[in-house]
């Protein structure tokens, strides 16, 4: 599902309406009172019921005749939407939630891109591997300063290699891995511990230029666990790299 564009007034209140049903503000099977968070927002009842409706095709929220619009069991929420995830992680709240949240985001890029890169190695095109370099160079480029533009780099390099399978599911695993990817990245690129990223991408890009999918997926879980490194040395995650967040 293409992210949901945050614009005006009525992205504002999808936003508000979603980080308090996340943070636990409005509870699991809570009636939503619209009259009151019409008032409480500052929005008309129009604006309120279509960003509600946002949240319906998510899955958080549903409505009946006789009960209201109220909130779904977070089993039924789709949870790895790229804008829940965003949700989740902009709004986690507490350093526990938050480690939570990587180490959920640890176990599933774990499963997913050491297979993803052992198949990039054996589908990449000469565009793949362009895009590869390019993200890479913009990564060895990266201003220490400015972290936004080595979290960008690393997205690029990461979606670049999802797209390098030429798989059309895999590659909408982007939706999930972004999110979280992102804000790691934010935490670990701001730091002057961190050790540096290129060398570790750059052995991932070796091996799938060379066609060697063990070798591709030896390199990612390497740099997989240097990432794991980095956050528990920030004191972001439990002390097992590997449950710990990813580059």
């Amino acid at each position: 599902m293409t992210p949901y564009a945050r614009r005006g007034v009525h992205g504002q209140t999808v936003e508000a309406l979603a980080r308090r049903i996340l943070g636990g503000e409005i509870p699991e099977g809570a009636t939503l009172d619209l009259v009151a968070l019409q008032s409480e927002l500052g929005v008309s009842l129009t604006a309120l019921r279509e960003s509600l409706k946002v949240l319906a095709a998510k899955g958080m929220v549903d409505a009946r005749q006789k009960r209201g619009t109220f909130v779904r069991a977070r089993a039924d929420w789709n949870l790895l939407d790229a804008d829940v995830l965003r949700w989740q992680f902009e709004g986690a709240g507490t350093a526990d939630a938050d480690r939570s949240l990587l180490h959920n985001l640890a176990e599933v890029r774990a499963i997913i891109e050491p297979a993803a890169v052992r198949l990039a190695a054996q589908r990449r095109t000469e565009a793949d591997l362009v895009a590869l370099e390019d993200a890479l160079d913009a990564m060895g480029r990266h201003d220490a300063a400015d972290p936004g533009h080595a979290v960008d780099a690393d997205l690029a390099f990461h979606r670049a290699l999802l797209v390098a399978t030429h798989n059309e599911l895999l590659e909408r695993m982007e939706m999930v891995i972004e999110s979280g990817l992102a804000h790691r990245d934010r935490i670990v690129h701001s730091s002057p511990h961190s050790e540096p990223p290129v060398p570790a991408h750059r052995a991932v890009l070796d091996a799938v230029r060379d066609g060697d999918p063990e070798a591709a997926e030896r390199a990612m879980r390497a740099l997989l666990d240097q990432a794991g490194r980095d956050l528990a040395r920030l004191g972001g995650t439990d002390d097992d790299p590997k449950g710990s967040g990813g580059q």
